[in-house]
C-alpha cells in the first residue's frame, strides 16, 4: 500500500503509545524536523486531510465533534488493519543489507 511519509509518521505514532490514542497535536513533531515547514495553517490542513484518508483506508479511528457541516477530529486511534500496516513500516525500516556469499575454489 502506498502511503505518504506523513501518513507513515502518524501509524508508527499511534503504535508507539500504550493507550493507543494519541492527541491530534502531537502530530505537529514531523513538521519541526524538516527544513522547509509550511505555514501553520497549511499544516493543519495537510494533517487532516492524511488522517482523513487513513480513516478511508480502514486504519485510523477518529474521535472528536460533529457539527452540521464538518468533523473536528482531536484523537486517532489505529484498527487492528492500521496496527499491521504499522508493523510493516517497522519491519521496513530495520531492513539490513542481505550480503550473499559465494564459494571460492
Amino acid at each position: 500500500m502506498c502511503l505518504s511519509n506523513l501518513q507513515k509518521f502518524i501509524l508508527l505514532e499511534c503504535l508507539n503509545t500504550k493507550s493507543g490514542r494519541i492527541l491530534r497535536s502531537r502530530l505537529n513533531k514531523f513538521y519541526e524536523k524538516t527544513e522547509k515547514k509550511p505555514k501553520d495553517e497549511l499544516v493543519v490542513k495537510i494533517i487532516t486531510k492524511s488522517i482523513e484518508r487513513l480513516i478511508d483506508k480502514e486504519m485510523l479511528i477518529g474521535f472528536g465533534e460533529r457539527t452540521k457541516l464538518r468533523w473536528f477530529i482531536k484523537e486517532i486511534k489505529l484498527t487492528l488493519k492500521g496496527k499491521r500496516e504499522a508493523k510493516k513500516l517497522l519491519g521496513e525500516q530495520m531492513k539490513l543489507p542481505l550480503i550473499i556469499a559465494t564459494k571460492r575454489d
